[in-house]
């Protein structure tokens, strides 16, 4: 049986379903496949990347949705969605990325619309909505957490947790309601293995007069993507990046580092276990390789154990 790459709904016919497409846009009847290749995809982004405001490792595309045309345009500006091809060298990136964010929102964690689309040659590319645009050419303010700090993208990694927290006490509205969102997201990156959550991957936007963090971005198992994994998180909390414990995520952590309340740490923590039989269905139903299901798996129940959760 054939699933919706953007819902993981059954379909019996076609390659999307309606409510997939309905995501997309309401006036959209058929999605045609992205006009490149794989490999075609990562050149285009190396040749646009002077001229496009989103950078970074992983090859990026601009895009938009052409309802007359029924596909997805690469721009260079006004751009409403973010593409992500499959990186050299790399098995299923996008596949992993797409569960792991749906992972986040079966948890309370807000994401934006994000799927898979297939190009011409059949394989998968992700997608995500930007969350730093408002109709066609409006854009929202956004700042990463490299910018708050002072840092770079080369000292991305040189900050921890603890002062993550501070740089919330010091730019956001209401410093404990996004603090309480940090822990939640903490948690779940160790959780599912996302051992590189650097400052690049923590932003605030200005939205409203409201100052606060946006939607989850660039959530992935990097724990199955790297040959040889050493460490747990990307940012070091209580001078560690890996060997973490219960204790240091809720009492250390939560609790005297963030200033969160007992039993709203105590509920965080329940609401992720309650989600625990959700990912592992989702894990199922993925387009991961088999392979990768397994190992996904196996981080997941470890990491479980870890915490005392079994």
């Amino acid at each position: 049986m054939k699933r919706c790459p953007i819902t993981y709904e059954e379909i019996t016919d076609g390659i999307y379903s309606k409510k997939g497409l309905n995501k997309l846009n309401p006036a959209l009847d058929i999605l045609n496949p992205l006009p490149f290749t794989n490999s075609e995809l990562i050149l285009e982004s190396r040749k646009r990347m002077t001229k496009m405001s989103i950078q970074g490792v992983q090859p990026k595309l601009s895009a938009r949705l052409s309802i007359k045309n029924s596909v997805f345009e690469i721009v260079n500006r006004h751009g409403i969605f973010i593409l992500k091809p499959n990186p050299a060298y790399f098995q299923q990136v996008p596949e992993n990325e797409d569960v792991t964010m749906k992972m986040a929102a079966v948890c309370g964690i807000d994401t934006p619309l994000h799927g898979l689309i297939y190009n011409k040659e059949g394989v998968l590319v992700y997608f995500i909505r930007r969350f730093d645009r408002e109709g066609r050419i409006k854009r929202i303010h956004v700042e990463d957490f490299a910018q708050l700090a002072g840092m770079s993208r080369e000292t991305k990694y040189n900050y921890s947790m603890e002062q993550v927290g501070k740089l919330i006490d010091q730019y956001c509205t209401f410093p404990i309601v996004e603090k309480f969102k940090l822990f939640r997201l903490t948690l779940f990156s160790y959780l599912v293995g996302n051992e590189d959550m650097h400052l690049k991957n923590f932003s605030i936007i200005h939205k409203d007069g409201i100052i606060e963090l946006t939607p989850a971005y660039d959530l992935l198992n990097s724990t199955i993507v790297l040959s040889n994994p050493s460490e747990e998180m990307a940012l070091p909390i209580k001078g560690k990046k890996s060997n973490f414990t219960r204790n240091i995520f809720l009492n250390y952590f939560g609790y005297e580092m963030l200033g969160l309340n007992k039993r709203i740490i105590i509920n965080t923590e329940e609401q992720l276990r309650e989600s625990f039989n959700h990912w592992l269905r989702l894990l199922e139903i993925c387009f991961l390789s088999d392979e990768l299901k397994s190992k996904y798996l196996d981080v997941l129940v470890n990491r479980r154990k870890i915490l005392g959760w079994c």
